[in-house]
């Protein structure tokens, strides 16, 4: 009868222990889990500022005023304005002077 409940004493402390080994590892990813989700936050957060810098980047007025500031560029003069239909045919032939 000794022998059983040593036995018994033996399986009900590794229970024991295996309860307590199982409660820190759920605790501990918990804390991964809880870590992961804050990153997930900051990393939304940043892609609704990236999205919406890019559209501000994208807008034509600003392409077009980073245009003229920095690259010196300009609207074509409206009698250098060709417009092309997909087939080949010319709609508005410019009138270019001699000089151009």
């Amino acid at each position: 009868m000794t022998r059983l409940n040593l036995f018994l004493l033996a399986v009900l402390i590794a229970c024991a222990l295996s309860v307590v080994t199982s409660q820190f590892n759920a605790r501990k990813l918990y804390g991964e889990l809880q870590k992961e989700d804050q990153t997930t936050k900051k990393l939304d957060v940043e892609w609704g500022q990236l999205q919406l810098e890019q559209s501000t980047w994208a807008m034509h007025s600003r392409i077009e005023s980073e245009a003229t500031a920095k690259l010196g560029m300009q609207l074509p003069a409206a009698n250098r304005t060709q417009v092309i239909l997909p087939h080949g045919q010319v709609v508005a032939r410019p009138k270019l002077s001699p000089a151009d």
